[in-house]
């Protein structure tokens, strides 16, 4: 998979389509026709070809859809049980995927709750078929060793508020004095732990310092006492490194996004990947990791009008890291329904995914009439010279505006170079999300008891 940033190609429209034509036939008889997810065994061992891999990285082109969170749980479920892959990392917040954590390697304070992954969109880690993975993964580590255990982090930089109450929290236990000189420095990012985009627009307008040098200075005072604080619970300590870490990437992300989206989406991704290596190196040797993210992270940004406009992404960073050794698959689909908002911080809807345009790749694979598919990219090269001419491809996140698809999104893309593989489902259904408040009457440990 090359690495290189290639321009726009115009291709005419007759032409485009009658190479639609020719790439649906390569794709009709190389595909692997694909079992429901639902029969996790079955599906998941189309996928033992990524298996000698060190990072999988699994994608979805919606926030917002059943099957994809089916396949991805089918999929690593193959690559922990039959594998020795024993990291699962997704795009969420560190702080709320570290409850989870704590539940599903039966460590003390773990929970999966409607205060789990309360920010928006909530849809997206609080929906049946996420919960149905957490329950199997829970099982899974019952009864092995805890250094044996398969870990569930989060690897996104939102989470500043919660990070910083994780920090100082940990202070509090381990060194009263130093959680009192975190407070104070801390205190800078007050005003805007509700709403940090405001720190970002008061940054831009000036008349205010900034609170870099504070964020900095309580991350190197927490890893220079690491000796101290580690010997006492490694776990928890590390847990709070994270999160100060997080807590200096997110000074850094809201203090630059009004500046311009290339850097803020550069910082995001890189810190999403520095967390990633992290996780790989305290593992040691033996690690393997899943990850779940959607197809804009994880596919080769070099590859997409992303990358050919200066932004890069973990797939890129990952492919650059680990060469084969990273496995990046895409998930896409034709039409059918979505959760998914009309803005940010909007209710979650149900909406029809409208059926794929005609010079989209999501067109060639529907043209090839598999209704489930798995397409080997890596071995096929017929069907990735078929494919190398850049088209549109569809990416839906926690918004989606039907009325103006094409504007917001599509944009074009070499879906070759961009994945290894493509995983394909004709028509799709939106998650169905759990409840927003704990029922009455029921333990606090809903919706799983401990």
């Amino acid at each position: 998979m090359t690495g290189s940033r290639m321009p726009h190609v115009a291709i005419s429209e007759r032409s485009r389509l009658q190479s639609a034509d020719e790439a649906a036939n390569l794709v009709r008889g190389k595909c692997e026709p694909l079992p429901s997810p639902e029969d996790a065994e079955a599906f998941g061992a189309f996928f033992d070809a990524f298996a000698d891999a060190r990072v999988v990285l699994l994608g979805e082109a919606t926030h917002g859809t059943s099957e994809f969170y089916r396949a991805r749980a089918a999929i690593t479920r193959q690559l922990v049980e039959k594998h020795g892959f024993n990291i699962i990392a997704v795009e969420a917040d560190w702080p709320d995927a570290a409850r989870v954590d704590r539940y599903v390697r039966h460590r003390p304070a773990g929970r999966y709750d409607e205060e789990t992954f309360a920010r928006f969109p909530t849809w997206m880690w609080r929906n049946r078929q996420f919960e149905d993975f957490v329950h199997w993964l829970r099982a899974y580590n019952a009864g092995r060793p805890a250094e044996d255990r398969a870990e569930f982090r989060g690897l996104d930089v939102y989470s500043l508020d919660s990070s910083i109450e994780a920090v100082i929290a940990y202070l509090d236990r381990v060194d009263p004095d130093a959680a009192r000189t975190a407070r104070r420095r801390y205190g800078c990012l007050t005003p805007w732990q509700d709403e940090p985009a405001h720190y970002g627009r008061a940054m831009l307008r000036g008349g205010r310092d900034t609170c870099e040098g504070a964020v900095v200075a309580q991350l190197g005072e927490l890893l220079a006492r690491r000796l101290d604080y580690a010997g006492a619970d490694g776990e928890d300590f590390f847990d709070a490194a994270q999160n100060a870490r997080i807590v200096r990437a997110a000074e850094h992300y809201y203090r630059i996004m009004y500046y311009g989206s290339t850097e803020s989406w550069n910082l995001r991704n890189r810190h999403m990947f520095d967390t990633l290596k992290a996780l790989l190196a305290r593992r040691g040797p033996g690690a393997k990791a899943v990850v779940w993210a959607h197809n804009s992270h994880i596919g080769n940004a070099a590859a997409t009008a992303m990358g050919w406009q200066g932004e890069f992404n973990i797939g890129e960073l990952c492919r650059t890291a680990f060469g084969d050794e990273a496995a990046l698959i895409g998930f896409g689909t034709d039409r059918g329904t979505v959760a998914a908002a009309d803005d940010w911080g909007g209710p979650m809807r149900i909406m029809e995914v409208n059926p794929s345009r005609p010079d989209s790749y999501e067109r060639v694979f529907r043209q090839a009439g598999i209704a489930r598919s798995l397409t080997d990219l890596r071995t096929c090269p017929d069907l990735r010279d078929a494919l190398a001419a850049p088209r549109l491809e569809r990416a839906i996140g926690v918004i989606y505006r039907p009325q103006a698809e094409l504007h917001s999104h599509y944009f074009e893309a070499v879906l070759p170079e961009q994945f290894d593989a493509f995983v394909w489902f004709e028509e799709t259904h939106a998650v169905a999300p759990l409840p927003a408040e704990r029922p009455h009457g029921v333990p606090e440990t809903y919706p799983f008891g401990l």
